[in-house]
């Protein structure tokens, strides 16, 4: 998918390690999560490959987290999604949208065991290892300990779509106009230029200020989890 903003890259990276350390700080200070905090929250980082995006509600002591991988050029879109019953993992479900579509999905019981697996490549059933699982469970705890860190450190994801006059209608109805840099405006600007209807941008905003993370054709909001549905 050629639709991400690769120019956007190492400003979003000097906030994603501001937000980092803010985050860290803030974690070594607090015994215990924030009660504060929103229970569904939309966040997301960059990294050399691409851009992660994630989604987090928080009900009850459990914890369901969606995380979606955009490449900047090549590779697939991948979904992963996590549940977790207090510190405990207890599902793991993953898909790879390319030419071979890959899906994953193991659940785990009360005490950690493995209790069920199901790994499908092109249609073709397979069995997973026990290092693949094992990989898969780091990934995992991985993701939360990010999400806490980004959930802690108030970056906030945004996502909607862009109009000429610089503003953009949310996916949740909000007409608002992000402050993003010029930079990152003109290009939003020449990908609309190319576009016969309003792109789709994504951003993020922090307490360091707000930063372009994802420019494209295809509308974020039809698919954009919600808190009532998630």
């Amino acid at each position: 998918m050629n639709s991400f903003n690769e120019g956007a890259v190492s400003p979003l990276l000097s906030v994603w390690r501001k937000a980092l350390m803010l985050a860290g700080v803030l974690l070594l200070s607090a015994c215990s999560s924030d009660s504060s905090l929103p229970a569904f929250t939309a966040s997301g980082y960059v990294d050399n490959q691409g851009v992660v995006r994630i989604w987090r509600k928080d009900d009850g002591g459990e914890v369901h987290l969606l995380s979606a991988f955009s490449p900047w050029h090549s590779g697939s879109t991948t979904t992963s999604e996590y549940r977790w019953q207090g510190d405990n993992l207890a599902l793991i479900e993953l898909n790879i949208y390319s030419e071979m579509p890959e899906h994953v999905r193991v659940r785990f019981d009360d005490r950690g065991e493995l209790s069920f697996m199901q790994h499908e490549s092109g249609g073709q059933k397979q069995q997973l290892s026990s290092d693949q699982i094992a990989l898969y469970r780091y990934r995992a705890d991985k993701i939360r300990q990010t999400s806490d860190v980004l959930r802690q450190g108030h970056v906030v994801l945004r996502q909607g779509r862009w109009h000429n006059n610089g503003t953009v209608t949310t996916c949740e109805g909000q007409t608002v106009k992000p402050e993003l840099d010029r930079r990152a405006t003109e290009h939003v600007a020449r990908r609309q230029s190319h576009s016969s209807m309003d792109v789709s941008v994504a951003w993020l905003e922090a307490p360091e200020g707000s930063q372009l993370l994802l420019v494209a054709n295809e509308d974020f909001c039809t698919w954009q989890p919600t808190e009532k549905g998630f």
